[in-house]
């Protein structure tokens, strides 16, 4: 992604991205958004396993948390209404307690039919026998293909060699995860409570079929401090809107987006009203940095957006002509063509169908103003703007000046290079 090999590398997508090797993470390809470095750790009260298990030709793709006891977690999952057997089996089993959580990469286990939740069935059995614990202690995800069936034994080979195997970091689980990213994704923060140091960290995967609604996206979030289940999802809960469900790749929403967040209790303290405030504050950190590295992973992606629409009449105005913008393929192919074409960021909300009032709508690029009082800026530098389309992240903010509802979104690009990696996924 993002360099001059990029296309000559896919532009016989086949040979890359076949059925048991759908990964891009260990192609010799730099995204000029990837982190200089990984932050990475290696967690208290848990140990994380990995595994080639053979989904993918390439390095580990099978991923194996067992905590020391059963926890608290909480999780959000995609809206669509064609889930994956993975979402269908946790919402089914899973009451908010988790001993251990299995997760796959290189077949989404989607659309697959009773199989699907028969073959979980069998590999959780295996899992919950070596653990002597329920079933609906374990939590499950797939990502990769959809539509393919697997032999449990795939990953139930696996789990018989726990006993043999190396406790891992935390970018390890972060890399057998990945299908189409290019880089690792995880986030670390600190938090100082009462003499005790608090650490909230997670990692995610998501390139592509990311859009709202829990922007194929997997995260999973650990703070390290005693929390119940209805407190932890109040926290995933208020956090989520302005981080994962505020991206957009491509508008479509994958049949297994997935956020899960973790009590691990190796630290007790009181959970009085400020001290939930500041591990909100700093989850948000956790959880902003995350969704912002899947979004600068996008497939292809050589440009990023920000969207801000300000002075909205109300916040489902602000959101959906926000995500108009960001999603319109129009939009996205005049930035990465660096046209600073303002007619199509107008082109999107109006077919949004909200009522807005044209005379007060101001668009600007940057801090250049395009448009004003419903028409073209009349003293609008065509060479400035030009110059600032060159930028990595390009920034379009709208002014309704209709009340006082605002909403910020991140997107990209669209160009050669996502047609050429999703054209040929899965051949």
């Amino acid at each position: 992604m993002i360099c001059g090999c990029y296309h000559m590398k896919f532009k016989n997508a086949r040979k890359d991205l076949g059925l048991n090797s759908n990964d891009r993470l260990y192609n010799t390809l730099v995204s000029p958004f990837a982190p200089k470095s990984s932050k990475n750790l290696k967690p208290r009260g848990f140990k994380i396993f990995t595994f080639q298990a053979g989904f993918k030709n390439k390095k580990d793709d099978l991923m194996i948390i067992i905590f020391d006891k059963p926890v608290a977690v909480s999780c959000k999952y995609t809206s669509s209404t064609m889930p994956s057997a993975p979402i269908i089996w946790d919402k089914k089993n899973n009451k908010g307690i988790c001993k251990a959580l299995i997760v796959n990469s290189g077949n989404a286990n989607a659309h697959t039919g009773d199989i699907g939740l028969e073959t979980i069935d069998r590999y959780t059995k295996e899992l919950s026998k070596y653990l002597s614990c329920s079933k609906k202690e374990i939590l499950v995800s797939s990502t990769g293909v959809i539509g393919e069936q697997f032999d449990s034994q795939t990953i139930s080979n696996q789990i018989k060699k726990l006993n043999k195997s190396k406790n891992k970091m935390l970018i390890d689980a972060a890399k057998a995860i990945c299908t189409t990213d290019t880089f690792v994704k995880t986030s670390v923060h600190y938090l100082k409570i009462k003499n005790k140091k608090i650490t909230i960290y997670g990692f995610a995967k998501g390139s592509g079929m990311i859009s709202p609604k829990m922007a194929t996206m997997l995260s999973y979030i650990f703070i390290d401090c005693d929390i119940n289940p209805k407190i932890l999802n109040k926290l995933l809960s208020e956090n989520i809107e302005e981080t994962f469900n505020s991206i957009s790749v491509d508008s479509d929403t994958s049949t297994s987006d997935t956020v899960m967040l973790f009590s691990n209790p190796i630290n007790k303290i009181s959970l009085n009203d400020d001290v939930l405030k500041k591990i909100s504050n700093k989850l948000n950190s956790v959880m902003k940095e995350l969704s912002y590295k899947i979004i600068s992973d996008g497939e292809g992606v050589k440009k990023l957006t920000k969207i801000s629409v300000k002075n909205a009449k109300s916040k489902s105005q602000a959101k959906n002509i926000a995500f108009s913008i960001c999603n319109s393929p129009l939009v996205k192919t005049a930035i990465a063509g660096e046209d600073a074409n303002w007619g199509r960021v107008v082109m999107a909300i109006g077919k949004t169908n909200e009522k807005v009032i044209q005379n007060k709508l101001t668009i600007k690029f940057g801090n250049i103003f395009l448009a004003r009082n419903g028409e073209r800026n009349r003293k609008l530098s065509l060479s400035k703007v030009d110059k600032y389309m060159k930028n990595k992240l390009i920034e379009i903010e709208v002014n309704l000046n209709l009340g006082k509802y605002s909403k910020t979104v991140y997107g990209n690009d669209l160009n050669n290079e996502y047609i050429s990696i999703n054209a040929d996924y899965r051949s």
